[in-house]
């Protein structure tokens, strides 16, 4: 039997109907997913870390549990543009998007890249995965320069009139985490933030107010001025 076939016969038999039903409230597609939660997945795919064939036939059975497993084992360095592209084209629920761009997409050569030209996508978790993105890089790239999310913010305010649930949410978090990245940052994240606030669309408004709320919060400046 393939390790494929292994890995999901495995998945099948820690189903989970209660739970599955709980991630259909939280809007998770669940029409191939087994209800198996994400700590289960991580340490069983520990035993096949940098595994990227195999990371490709867990995708391409379109269950969701094994879709998300294969983005914590591929190895960013073999990841091509065309299976970014590929792979964010399937995305039908904002965890398998997060999951993928958070575990995978962000350590890629072309993470900048895409999280630029997503953000001007319509697809609802193409463009939500650009703003995820940003997010991820702000929190997991240490040695990106400043610069590179200082680009990142005049895309947060282009896109903040975009009302979808999933989109409104990922531009909101990746402002949020801008600005928590440090002292400079901070201070430009609170720019937009204000700005957006007076903003007559709500959409913006709402992530305008959501981000000043945490980024003026006490504790958050606190842990941004002892970075």
């Amino acid at each position: 039997m393939k390790e494929s076939e292994e890995i999901i016969q495995f998945l099948k038999s820690q189903t989970d109907e209660t739970r599955r039903n709980g991630m259909a409230r939280f809007g998770i597609a669940t029409g191939k997913a087994f209800g198996v939660p994400l700590p289960v997945l991580r340490l069983h795919a520990k035993s096949y870390k940098k595994n990227h064939p195999l990371a490709i036939e867990l995708w391409e059975s379109g269950f969701h549990e094994a879709r998300i497993m294969g983005t914590m084992i591929d190895d960013p360095k073999q990841v091509t543009e065309l299976q970014m592209e590929q792979w964010a084209g399937e995305f039908n629920s904002w965890d398998i998007c997060d999951q993928c761009c958070s575990n995978l997409f962000d350590k890629t050569g072309f993470a900048i890249t895409k999280a630029i030209a997503w953000s001007a996508r319509q697809e609802e978790f193409v463009k939500r995965a650009g703003f995820t993105m940003m997010a991820c890089l702000a929190v997991h790239s240490k040695k990106m320069d400043d610069r590179q999310f200082l680009e990142f913010l005049p895309l947060i305010v282009r896109e903040s009139t975009d009302k979808r649930n999933f989109v409104r949410k990922a531009v909101n978090w990746a402002l949020r985490q801008i600005g928590k990245r440090n002292v400079h940052l901070h201070k430009e994240a609170l720019i937009v933030a204000e700005q957006l606030m007076l903003s007559e669309d709500a959409t913006a408004r709402w992530i305008g107010k959501d981000a000043y709320k945490e980024l003026t919060n006490e504790k958050i400046i606190k842990r941004i001025k002892e970075k």
